[in-house]
């Protein structure tokens, strides 16, 4: 079981799953300016969240007319660790990654190194998208739009944290069956991006990597950012990844998504993402210097895809859509831009609106949490003059109410395994290994202590399984941030011929069938 926060916040869609119902009263209370909230209240209501939330440390910086006006951390890097979280602090910030890709990308269109309106087989003769139609229409655009007709996170399961490298992620996008249509559904797609990305060495003969960092990360003075995951843990001033998801905190692995580096692969402080939100404020202009031209800039923010034109039932914002990286809304009468970003134990914002001058960005690193985007919330309230309700405390009570729910599933899993109930078939005939199409194989083999599978491409990974009743063990992987499910075998003739596998849904929404 696991609380998908990356979905809610990828799809700006953050109310369906604490507030659709919005029935909680608003805590009016007079309204501070921004200025005033920052000056007066932004400690005491952050060290509030981050205990209400258990998050051992966020990061802030918030830009205004030009400045920087806070730039600083609380808490620790790591839980029994005395070393403060400060601006330099280091975290994955995921999905964040992708607007500075969507930004290269409209460098080289600009520069007519590519076009935005090229279509990816001009440059990658042998992609293929699951409809043939699909394939000989999709374009550069299509990739970083999220509009190619695939549900949101669809495939995701069998590339995050995985060993695939990027071009096999590339060539098993054709095995992705859309539920949508293409250019009309909305459905977030890390592997599009992905594979806009693998585009630029076409264009420049340097990797993603190398490009963004030389054309963008450096310019910028980002000189504490990195493109890629690999290493991270052994960095000075890096954060430590936790979850709350079963209760208590719990430390997890890095995750290793270089194989996803387009899509997220970049670890960053709040000091250095001010200077990126400072150049989306002067127009791509960062302390007097032109880093990419003001066309570059405004065709990110060019509203490709709807996402929703519904009212929101708890926030001053009635459309969505998404740019080539970005999201965009109107937020009581302002027109902001954003994104958040999700790894295992690290979630993730930034935030600017043009308008007023005015960016954010906040790094914490407990991946259960959503007190991230309340607080970002709060900031545009203060600053934007809406009546004040407390983001946080109207979040947190439908988060608990899941917790709870949450906790009562995997006690009643508890229940039946320690009711050791004898199985009825011979531990043989549930060993094997088990294909399905997209992910490749998984192998079941006899333990001491029952049952444990192992994943082909999930270096590391495996997940215990131990018997319910009926056809049904309970699985738990051993890292606990892909989740804790039932998994119930079909049986043959006497012998398991395959299963559905769930993991969290912070990776995938979909089980996949396995069989043999």
């Amino acid at each position: 079981m696991r609380f998908s926060t990356r979905f809610l916040l990828y799809t700006g869609t953050f109310l369906t799953a604490f507030a659709a119902s919005a029935m909680y009263p608003a805590l009016a209370q007079s309204r501070p300016s921004g200025n005033a909230f920052v000056r007066d209240s932004l400690d005491t209501y952050i060290r509030r969240g981050m205990a209400d939330w258990q998050i051992p440390g966020l990061a802030i910086a918030i830009v205004k007319d030009g400045k920087v006006v806070v730039s600083k951390g609380y808490g620790v890097r790591e839980i029994g660790g005395k070393e403060p979280v400060d601006e330099n602090t280091l975290f994955l910030i995921a999905s964040n990654t992708k607007l500075f890709t969507g930004t290269a990308i409209a460098n080289l269109d600009a520069q007519k190194k590519l076009s935005l309106s090229d279509k990816v087989t001009k440059h990658l003769p042998d992609f293929q998208l699951y409809d043939p139609a699909a394939t000989q229409l999709v374009t550069v655009r299509d990739l970083l739009s999220h509009h190619l007709g695939t549900k949101t996170f669809q495939g995701d399961f069998t590339f995050w944290d995985t060993d695939l490298p990027r071009a096999e992620i590339i060539r098993r996008m054709r095995l992705l069956k859309p539920p949508g249509q293409f250019r009309q559904d909305y459905g977030y797609c890390n592997s599009g991006f992905l594979t806009a990305g693998e585009l630029i060495p076409k264009a420049t003969g340097q990797s993603w990597e190398q490009y963004v960092e030389q054309t963008l990360v450096r310019p910028l003075g980002m000189t504490n950012t990195y493109m890629l995951t690999q290493g991270a843990e052994s960095r000075p001033n890096v954060a430590r990844p936790y979850t709350s998801n079963f209760g208590s905190l719990q430390r997890l692995p890095y995750d290793q998504v270089d194989n996803l580096g387009p899509a997220g692969s970049m670890v960053s402080c709040v000091k250095d993402l001010s200077h990126w939100l400072m150049m989306q404020l002067d127009s791509g202009r960062f302390e007097g210097k032109q880093i990419v031209p003001w066309a570059v800039v405004q065709r990110t923010r060019t509203g490709t895809t709807l996402v929703s034109t519904r009212k929101s039932s708890w926030l001053p914002m009635h459309f969505q859509a998404y740019g080539l990286g970005v999201f965009q809304a109107d937020y009581a009468g302002r027109q902001i831009y954003w994104h958040t970003g999700g790894a295992f134990g690290f979630v993730t914002n930034t935030c600017f609106v043009p308008e007023e001058k005015l960016a954010i960005t906040i790094l914490t690193n407990n991946d259960n949490q959503s007190f991230f985007e309340a607080l970002r919330y709060q900031l545009l309230d203060a600053y934007l003059g809406v009546p004040y309700t407390n983001r946080s405390a109207f979040l947190l009570k439908d988060a608990r109410a899941e917790q709870a729910q949450q906790t009562k599933q995997l006690a009643d899993m508890q229940a039946r395994v320690l009711k050791r109930s004898p199985l009825p078939l011979p531990i043989a005939a549930y060993v094997g290994t088990f294909t399905n199409e997209l992910y490749g194989t998984v192998t079941i083999r006899a333990v001491e202590t029952g049952l444990r599978m192992s994943f082909a491409h999930h270096p590391g990974l495996t997940a215990q399984l131990d018997y319910m009743d009926g056809q049904t063990f309970r699985l738990r992987y051993s890292n606990q941030a892909f989740g804790i499910f039932p998994l119930t075998f079909t049986i043959t003739d006497g012998k398991a011929t395959g299963f559905d596998l769930k993991a969290s849904d912070f990776v995938e929404y979909d089980a996949y069938s396995f069989t043999r």
